[in-house]
């Protein structure tokens, strides 16, 4: 089998599991975990996959995204662990915008309920779980629903926020990178994560570490333009500070 073939199989095998073993792709193959190594390292350099220790993770992109369904089989107890930290920061914030995606939902299933707290999101999941809270108000943003997602986007979603001054934005993105900033496939989607950015007073982003180093189509913030980050520990700590040096206290859970 050709570089080029195996490749692109890899690639396929990433996006089919989420997740690409080293190990298993070499017996997969029938070839060397060296020559696995090198081809994840190829595609690392295209952009396509964001290596990490014996493994590699898809990089979404323009043309690749995974669905909601996906996203929440995938890193759990990370995700579960980096969500009740980031829960904590809420403080004395009363209007809070919770972004769409799998982490920032986990986020909004534990928001206070007995406390009064106004809740906007682009997310149909997220605003169908907090509205069970009756001291919870929820404004669901406005717009084109995307099926994978289930959240809207647009000018209409967009609009609506740009009219609110929110405490407190919890946000997730497909890429974390130090170079290119926070980015996401979707065009329409970057257009409602950058509102939120400009609507809101606190910004925490919630994203685990295999997010980071990747870039996705569409730069919605710069790495400065939140005040937090919380990740897991599977990011290592000199990395961790290195971004945190952009402005960020950075989390590690």
């Amino acid at each position: 089998m050709r570089a080029e073939e195996r490749q692109h199989r890899i690639l396929v095998l990433a996006r089919q599991t989420g997740r690409v073993e080293v190990a298993d792709a070499a017996e997969e193959f029938a070839v060397a975990r060296e020559t696995v190594r090198r081809d994840l390292s190829e595609l690392e350099r295209r952009g396509l996959v964001r290596r990490t220790h014996g493994a590699a993770y898809p990089v979404e992109s323009a043309g690749f995204e995974t669905t909601l369904a996906r996203r929440e089989t995938q890193q759990v107890p990370e995700k579960r662990r980096i969500a009740a930290a980031a829960a904590q920061l809420l403080g004395e914030a009363e209007t809070v915008f919770v972004d769409e995606g799998y982490t920032p939902e986990l986020v909004a299933g534990l928001l206070p309920a007995d406390r009064p707290l106004t809740v906007i999101t682009p997310s149909l999941r997220t605003a169908s779980l907090v509205s069970a809270n009756e001291s919870t108000t929820v404004l669901l943003a406005g717009g084109r629903v995307r099926g994978g997602t289930q959240a809207t986007v647009g000018s209409w979603a967009r609009d609506m926020l740009a009219r609110f001054v929110i405490d407190l934005a919890f946000l997730g993105a497909n890429g974390i990178s130090r170079e290119r900033g926070l980015t996401t496939p979707d065009p329409a989607v970057a257009e409602v994560k950058e509102q939120a950015v400009r609507s809101s007073r606190r910004r925490v982003l919630v994203g685990v570490h295999s997010k980071f180093g990747a870039s996705s189509f569409c730069r919605f913030a710069e790495i400065g333009d939140v005040h937090t980050v919380v990740t897991d520990a599977g990011l290592s700590a000199p990395e961790a500070h290195r971004y945190s040096l952009l402005g960020p206290q950075v989390l590690r859970v």
